[in-house]
Protein backbone atom coordinates (compact mmCIF):
# COMPACT_ATOMS: atom_id res chain seq x y z
CA UNK A 1 0.00 0.00 0.00
CA UNK A 2 1.27 3.43 -0.94
CA UNK A 3 2.08 5.67 2.02
CA UNK A 4 -0.36 8.65 1.95
CA UNK A 5 1.22 12.06 1.35
CA UNK A 6 -0.28 14.80 3.53
CA UNK A 7 0.25 18.56 3.26
CA UNK A 8 0.90 20.49 6.49
CA UNK A 9 0.01 24.21 6.06
CA UNK A 10 2.65 25.53 8.48
CA UNK A 11 6.46 25.24 8.39
CA UNK A 12 7.65 22.10 10.15
CA UNK A 13 10.52 23.29 12.32
CA UNK A 14 11.14 20.30 14.59
CA UNK A 15 10.94 16.53 14.70
CA UNK A 16 8.91 14.56 17.20
CA UNK A 17 5.20 14.93 17.97
CA UNK A 18 3.07 17.08 15.65
CA UNK A 19 -0.68 17.72 15.63
CA UNK A 20 -2.01 17.83 12.09
CA UNK A 21 -4.31 20.51 10.67
CA UNK A 22 -8.08 20.05 10.81
CA UNK A 23 -8.27 19.28 7.08
CA UNK A 24 -5.48 16.70 7.29
CA UNK A 25 -6.99 15.13 10.41
CA UNK A 26 -10.36 14.81 8.71
CA UNK A 27 -8.79 13.17 5.67
CA UNK A 28 -6.77 10.69 7.72
CA UNK A 29 -9.40 9.97 10.37
CA UNK A 30 -12.68 10.04 8.42
CA UNK A 31 -11.71 9.34 4.81
CA UNK A 32 -8.70 7.04 5.03
CA UNK A 33 -9.64 5.70 8.49
CA UNK A 34 -6.02 5.26 9.40
CA UNK A 35 -5.02 3.98 12.81
CA UNK A 36 -2.09 4.51 15.21
CA UNK A 37 1.02 2.76 13.97
CA UNK A 38 0.39 3.47 10.31
CA UNK A 39 2.79 5.60 8.27
CA UNK A 40 2.22 8.91 6.48
CA UNK A 41 4.53 11.26 4.59
CA UNK A 42 4.17 14.96 5.39
CA UNK A 43 5.36 17.96 3.37
CA UNK A 44 5.08 21.66 4.20
CA UNK A 45 5.88 23.33 0.86
CA UNK A 46 9.57 23.82 1.68
CA UNK A 47 10.81 21.10 -0.67
CA UNK A 48 11.32 18.52 2.09
CA UNK A 49 9.40 15.44 3.18
CA UNK A 50 8.85 14.18 6.72
CA UNK A 51 8.23 10.45 7.25
CA UNK A 52 5.90 10.02 10.22
CA UNK A 53 3.94 7.45 12.20
CA UNK A 54 0.44 8.08 13.53
CA UNK A 55 0.38 7.99 17.33
CA UNK A 56 -3.17 9.26 17.88
CA UNK A 57 -6.05 9.12 15.40
CA UNK A 58 -9.51 10.55 15.88
CA UNK A 59 -12.16 12.22 13.72
CA UNK A 60 -11.08 15.71 14.86
CA UNK A 61 -7.45 15.29 15.90
CA UNK A 62 -4.51 13.32 14.56
CA UNK A 63 -1.05 13.34 16.12
CA UNK A 64 2.01 11.96 14.35
CA UNK A 65 5.63 11.36 15.31
CA UNK A 66 8.12 12.79 12.81
CA UNK A 67 11.29 10.72 12.44
CA UNK A 68 13.43 12.76 10.00
CA UNK A 69 13.56 15.54 7.43
CA UNK A 70 14.34 14.39 3.89
CA UNK A 71 15.20 16.92 1.19
CA UNK A 72 13.46 15.77 -1.98
CA UNK A 73 12.64 18.25 -4.73
CA UNK A 74 11.25 17.04 -8.05
CA UNK A 75 10.68 20.53 -9.45
CA UNK A 76 11.21 21.14 -13.15
CA UNK A 77 14.14 23.33 -14.24
CA UNK A 78 11.57 25.34 -16.21
CA UNK A 79 9.90 28.13 -14.22
CA UNK A 80 6.44 28.18 -15.81
CA UNK A 81 3.79 30.79 -14.97
CA UNK A 82 0.35 30.06 -16.43
CA UNK A 83 -2.01 32.95 -17.06
CA UNK A 84 -5.36 31.22 -17.61
CA UNK A 85 -8.53 33.08 -18.50
CA UNK A 86 -11.16 31.57 -16.22
CA UNK A 87 -13.17 28.83 -17.90
CA UNK A 88 -16.66 27.61 -17.08
CA UNK A 89 -17.79 24.75 -14.87
CA UNK A 90 -15.16 22.31 -13.72
CA UNK A 91 -12.82 23.06 -16.63
CA UNK A 92 -10.82 25.55 -14.57
CA UNK A 93 -10.42 23.03 -11.75
CA UNK A 94 -9.29 20.39 -14.24
CA UNK A 95 -6.74 22.79 -15.78
CA UNK A 96 -5.33 23.71 -12.37
CA UNK A 97 -5.06 20.09 -11.23
CA UNK A 98 -3.32 18.85 -14.36
CA UNK A 99 -1.09 21.94 -14.67
CA UNK A 100 0.26 21.29 -11.18
CA UNK A 101 0.92 17.64 -12.07
CA UNK A 102 2.80 18.81 -15.17
CA UNK A 103 5.05 21.11 -13.14
CA UNK A 104 3.62 24.64 -13.41
CA UNK A 105 5.03 26.93 -10.68
CA UNK A 106 2.45 29.73 -10.64
CA UNK A 107 -1.12 30.10 -11.90
CA UNK A 108 -2.92 33.43 -12.29
CA UNK A 109 -6.67 33.29 -13.09
CA UNK A 110 -7.55 36.03 -15.57
CA UNK A 111 -10.61 38.00 -16.67
CA UNK A 112 -10.88 38.93 -20.34
CA UNK A 113 -13.54 40.42 -22.62
CA UNK A 114 -14.93 37.02 -23.59
CA UNK A 115 -14.54 35.36 -20.22
CA UNK A 116 -17.78 33.48 -19.66
CA UNK A 117 -17.57 33.47 -15.85
CA UNK A 118 -19.21 36.27 -13.86
CA UNK A 119 -18.79 36.13 -10.07
CA UNK A 120 -18.99 38.68 -7.28
CA UNK A 121 -15.85 39.32 -5.12
CA UNK A 122 -16.97 36.99 -2.31
CA UNK A 123 -17.53 34.09 -4.69
CA UNK A 124 -14.20 34.81 -6.38
CA UNK A 125 -12.48 34.56 -2.99
CA UNK A 126 -14.15 31.20 -2.35
CA UNK A 127 -13.04 30.04 -5.80
CA UNK A 128 -9.45 31.01 -5.04
CA UNK A 129 -9.48 28.99 -1.83
CA UNK A 130 -10.99 26.05 -3.67
CA UNK A 131 -8.41 26.26 -6.47
CA UNK A 132 -5.54 26.40 -3.97
CA UNK A 133 -6.86 23.25 -2.29
CA UNK A 134 -6.96 21.55 -5.68
CA UNK A 135 -3.31 22.52 -6.22
CA UNK A 136 -2.41 21.07 -2.81
CA UNK A 137 -4.27 17.81 -3.56
CA UNK A 138 -2.47 17.55 -6.90
CA UNK A 139 0.88 17.90 -5.08
CA UNK A 140 -0.13 15.20 -2.61
CA UNK A 141 -0.93 12.90 -5.53
CA UNK A 142 2.01 13.60 -7.86
CA UNK A 143 4.84 13.85 -5.31
CA UNK A 144 5.67 17.55 -5.48
CA UNK A 145 6.87 19.07 -2.21
CA UNK A 146 6.55 22.71 -3.29
CA UNK A 147 2.96 23.90 -3.75
CA UNK A 148 2.36 26.21 -6.73
CA UNK A 149 0.79 29.57 -5.92
CA UNK A 150 -2.70 30.38 -7.17
CA UNK A 151 -2.52 34.16 -7.41
CA UNK A 152 -5.44 36.57 -6.94
CA UNK A 153 -7.66 37.04 -9.99
CA UNK A 154 -6.44 39.79 -12.33
CA UNK A 155 -7.53 41.44 -15.55
CA UNK A 156 -5.81 40.19 -18.68
CA UNK A 157 -4.27 43.60 -19.38
CA UNK A 158 -2.94 43.96 -15.84
CA UNK A 159 -1.27 40.54 -15.99
CA UNK A 160 0.22 41.13 -19.43
CA UNK A 161 1.64 44.45 -18.23
CA UNK A 162 3.56 42.95 -15.29
CA UNK A 163 7.32 43.29 -15.50
CA UNK A 164 9.03 39.98 -16.19
CA UNK A 165 12.24 38.65 -17.71
CA UNK A 166 10.48 35.45 -18.80
CA UNK A 167 9.74 34.45 -22.36
CA UNK A 168 6.12 35.51 -22.96
CA UNK A 169 3.98 33.23 -25.11
CA UNK A 170 0.45 33.54 -26.45
CA UNK A 171 -1.09 30.69 -28.43
CA UNK A 172 -2.37 31.77 -31.83
CA UNK A 173 -3.80 29.49 -34.57
CA UNK A 174 -2.13 31.54 -37.33
CA UNK A 175 1.27 32.00 -35.72
CA UNK A 176 4.28 31.28 -37.95
CA UNK A 177 6.35 29.42 -35.38
CA UNK A 178 5.73 26.54 -32.97
CA UNK A 179 7.12 25.71 -29.54
CA UNK A 180 9.60 23.38 -31.23
CA UNK A 181 11.14 26.33 -33.09
CA UNK A 182 11.67 28.48 -29.99
CA UNK A 183 15.33 29.21 -29.28
CA UNK A 184 17.17 27.46 -26.47
CA UNK A 185 17.90 27.74 -23.62
CA UNK A 186 14.74 29.03 -21.93
CA UNK A 187 14.39 28.83 -18.14
CA UNK A 188 11.32 31.03 -17.51
CA UNK A 189 8.05 31.21 -19.43
CA UNK A 190 4.83 33.17 -18.99
CA UNK A 191 2.16 31.26 -20.90
CA UNK A 192 -1.14 32.95 -21.74
CA UNK A 193 -4.18 30.77 -22.43
CA UNK A 194 -7.27 32.64 -23.59
CA UNK A 195 -11.00 31.96 -23.03
CA UNK A 196 -13.24 29.52 -24.85
CA UNK A 197 -14.20 32.25 -27.32
CA UNK A 198 -10.62 33.37 -27.89
CA UNK A 199 -9.07 36.79 -27.32
CA UNK A 200 -10.56 39.82 -29.04
CA UNK A 201 -8.58 41.63 -31.74
CA UNK A 202 -7.89 44.47 -29.29
CA UNK A 203 -6.59 42.00 -26.70
CA UNK A 204 -4.33 40.32 -29.24
CA UNK A 205 -2.87 43.72 -30.14
CA UNK A 206 -2.39 44.43 -26.43
CA UNK A 207 -0.42 41.22 -25.94
CA UNK A 208 1.84 42.16 -28.83
CA UNK A 209 2.38 45.59 -27.29
CA UNK A 210 3.57 43.80 -24.14
CA UNK A 211 6.04 41.66 -26.13
CA UNK A 212 4.14 38.40 -26.08
CA UNK A 213 5.34 36.03 -28.80
CA UNK A 214 2.63 34.22 -30.75
CA UNK A 215 3.20 30.49 -31.05
CA UNK A 216 1.42 27.61 -32.74
CA UNK A 217 0.55 24.21 -31.24
CA UNK A 218 -0.67 22.47 -34.37
CA UNK A 219 -3.24 22.52 -37.18
CA UNK A 220 -6.26 21.72 -35.00
CA UNK A 221 -8.25 24.16 -32.86
CA UNK A 222 -8.10 23.03 -29.23
CA UNK A 223 -10.44 23.75 -26.35
CA UNK A 224 -9.00 26.09 -23.73
CA UNK A 225 -8.29 23.31 -21.21
CA UNK A 226 -6.74 21.11 -23.90
CA UNK A 227 -4.62 23.98 -25.20
CA UNK A 228 -3.24 24.76 -21.74
CA UNK A 229 -2.16 21.20 -20.98
CA UNK A 230 -0.81 20.58 -24.48
CA UNK A 231 1.29 23.75 -24.38
CA UNK A 232 2.60 23.02 -20.88
CA UNK A 233 3.55 19.49 -21.92
CA UNK A 234 5.32 20.73 -25.07
CA UNK A 235 7.25 23.33 -23.05
CA UNK A 236 8.26 20.77 -20.42
CA UNK A 237 9.45 18.36 -23.12
CA UNK A 238 11.53 21.06 -24.83
CA UNK A 239 12.84 23.03 -21.83
CA UNK A 240 11.87 21.10 -18.70
CA UNK A 241 11.97 17.52 -17.45
CA UNK A 242 9.41 15.55 -19.47
CA UNK A 243 10.22 13.06 -22.17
Amino acid sequence: MRVPRIYHPHPITHLGALTLSEDAAGHIGRVLRMQPGQEVLLFDGSGAEFPAVITESGKKQVVVELSERVENSIESPLDLHLGQVISRGDKMEFTIQKSVELGVNTITPLISERCGVKLDPKRFEKKLQQWQKIAISACEQCGRNIVPEIRPIMSLEEWCGEQSDALKLNLHPRAKYSINTLPQPVSKVRLLIGPEGGLSSQEIKMTRDHQFEETLLGPRVLRTETAALTAITALQVRFGDLG
